[in-house]
């Protein structure tokens, strides 16, 4: 297993992982489908902030951060999306991509990481807390999909020191 920066050339792979999460779960609120084509600008545009795990060639999961709020403020804090692959679950691999992720965020200066995890997510939630994040907040019913609101928590990582 190796976790790397992820290449323009991994966003059908992971367009491939995302996806299915975005049609068939409620770990994620969103219904818009991620294309090759935008996940590979995104990769392109934000550099040091996607990674992958992989082994063998194949991408078994990614793991990116992105801007948590808008505003010079709010420069030092970032929100995360982690995801693995059904058979990739259960090996470290989200622990490693998330290692790699807020080891790369805390040399470029960032100071706090934040999750949104569905409340349905019990296992997302879980996983967070397992690897040093605290849940801050409960937001009721301010998600809808499938045909029913949902619960977002927020949870948050203190990396360091960040700033500059």
């Amino acid at each position: 297993m190796s976790i790397r920066a992820a290449a323009p050339e991994d966003a059908g792979a992971i367009a491939g992982i995302w996806n299915p999460y975005i049609r068939e779960t409620a770990v994620t609120f969103t219904t818009d489908e991620k294309t090759e084509a935008g996940l590979a600008a995104d990769i392109a545009a934000r550099p040091g902030a996607f990674f992958v795990a992989g082994e063998g060639g194949a991408v078994l999961g990614f793991a990116t951060a992105f801007p948590f709020r808008g505003g010079p403020g709010y420069r030092h804090t970032l929100e995360h999306t982690v995801q693995l692959a059904p058979g990739a679950r259960g090996r470290g691999l989200g622990r490693a991509l998330m290692t790699g992720l807020e080891d790369a965020l805390r040399d470029r200066g960032a100071h706090v990481l934040v999750a949104g995890v569905s409340g349905e997510n019990a296992a997302g939630i879980a996983f967070h807390a397992a690897i040093g994040f605290e849940t801050v907040g409960r937001m009721p019913q301010v998600g809808r999909k499938f045909g029913r609101w949902m619960d977002l928590v927020l949870m948050q990582k203190i990396l360091g020191p960040g700033g500059g």
